[in-house]
């Protein structure tokens, strides 16, 4: 490693400590010097039995190879790395000395898990190499959801210029000490312009205001943290003093996105904080499909609720909401109406038009209905060419005088056929109202059977249920 006070190996001791994505750095002799928790977490190898040790290859492989760090440490070429790793393997587009690769480890977890992995050499001052940094993280889910949420898990940190993450480290002054070039690709901030500055709130912000690992720093309580950044953040599982959040911003890229970020504490040996580490991935595609697996699922429910030809509710529906409604109707004793409604001598419209005009009609029949609701009620068509009406807090003069109003105006509602024949239809129309012990079945007959009055009465006319008269 290269030559630093001890203050500083502290510091890079905590960068790799801190860091939310498993690493793991070797030495020339390719000994283990790091191997953080997320990288003992994820391998299920503690760093008690890496450090100090060549054989990083057990936690990995069946048999003894060299691991990408290995080879990067060795200063190995593209092609003598593709041997190894077969169309696997890429140089890194961020970092000299750099590859990465996607690779999947049969023996982690239940099926085996994807890492993507990335090495880079260390060298010292002279240009020499002079160990290696390895970086895995778990792909596992982007895998399995491809396209679908491929763009919304950005990996996690590397340390400081070895991350393909954006990263950035406060001091205890809140000065900027590291931006690297990933953070630069994110915020459009160039490092030169924001370390040694405490101005790093000017990136992702309108005005002054502290950043996550500012709170970090000055040890926040979740309560400050709350004020900032409300319902938005958690504590971080993985790292003591550390959170996490998602949060939106709007002036990056085209149209604003949406990041996820953690900060993390960095101490000294006597557990002082002396700094603050934050990285943030871009979530955005995550988002966005999230929001369309909402939309997806509402459409879908919208679908599982309504009649697909007049676009009213289904009777599956109905029998979901009409317990709630009588249930309200007796909790608060307010009144609840019933109407069903039957379209006349339909099977003669289909007999000499079609179902094609039937269905028309029908779908004229749904359209007055809509035409005559208020805010509180609701229509289903309940069957062929019937069709149930619930009228919330409506007595019997609001229910007799909506059902009236609905005949009456389809009664003149004509349906033009291709031939130009002038379908007229009518409705009958039974009423029946709430009463004590009655449930969804007993509510309905007694509304069908004034329905069946209707009809007996010539057809085109309302009839109150004998019990609501």
């Amino acid at each position: 490693m290269p030559r630093t006070t001890d203050g500083n190996s502290i510091v890079l001791k905590q960068l790799v400590e801190g860091n939310p994505v498993a690493t793991f750095v070797i030495d020339a002799e390719h000994r283990v010097t790091h191997w953080n928790r997320a990288c003992a977490l994820l391998t299920g190898v503690s760093a008690a039995d890496m450090i100090g040790r060549s054989e990083h290859w057990r936690a990995f492989y069946r048999t003894s190879r060299p691991i990408l760090a290995d080879l990067v440490a060795d200063g190995a070429q593209e092609s003598a790395i593709g041997l190894l790793y077969h169309g696997k393997v890429r140089p890194s587009a961020l970092l000299d000395d750099a590859f990465e690769s996607e690779e999947f480890f049969p023996a982690f977890g239940q099926g085996g898990r994807w890492l993507f992995i990335t090495a880079a050499a260390i060298r010292n001052a002279a240009g020499e190499i002079i160990g290696a940094i390895e970086t895995l993280q778990d792909v596992t889910e982007r895998r399995r959801a491809e396209a679908a949420l491929r763009d919304s898990e950005a990996y996690l940190a590397q340390i400081v210029d070895g991350s393909s993450v954006a990263m950035l480290v406060i001091d205890a002054s809140h000065r900027v000490t590291h931006w690297n070039r990933a953070c630069e690709a994110m915020t459009g901030t160039l490092a030169r312009d924001v370390i040694g500055s405490n101005g790093q709130w000017k990136a992702f912000y309108p005005s002054k205001r502290p950043i996550m690992a500012d709170l970090v720093l000055d040890d926040a309580s979740e309560n400050v943290v709350d004020r900032l950044y409300h319902g938005r953040f958690k504590p971080s599982a993985l790292i003591p003093g550390g959170y996490e959040a998602e949060d939106f911003f709007p002036h990056f890229g085209e149209n604003g996105r949406w990041l996820f970020f953690t900060a993390a504490p960095l101490r000294n040996a006597a557990g002082q904080v002396i700094g603050a580490l934050e990285t943030l991935q871009d979530v955005s595609e995550r988002r966005r499909a999230e929001e369309a697996l909402r939309e997806s699922e509402e459409r879908y429910r919208s679908l599982s609720q309504t009649d697909s030809l007049t676009g009213l509710y289904n009777s599956r529906f109905l029998h979901e909401r009409l317990p709630g409604e009588l249930e309200r109707a007796v909790r608060y004793g307010r009144p609840l109406a019933l109407l069903v409604i039957d379209c006349d001598d339909f099977k003669g419209v289909n007999d000499c038009h079609g179902h094609l005009e039937g269905d028309k009609v029908l779908q004229n029949l749904a359209t007055v209905i809509g035409q005559c609701l208020r805010r509180s009620d609701s229509a289903y068509r309940y069957g062929g060419e019937e069709f149930v009406v619930l009228l919330p807090e409506a007595d019997a003069s609001a229910a007799q005088a909506m059902a009236e109003r609905l005949r009456s105006m389809f009664a003149v509602q004509e349906t033009v056929s291709p031939a130009g024949a002038k379908i007229c239809c009518t409705v009958s129309i039974g009423v029946a109202l709430h009463m004590p012990g009655d449930t969804e079945s007993s509510l309905i007959r007694r509304a069908d059977e004034a329905c069946y009055v209707a009809k007996e009465r010539g057809k085109n006319c309302v009839v109150l249920e004998a019990s609501g008269a």
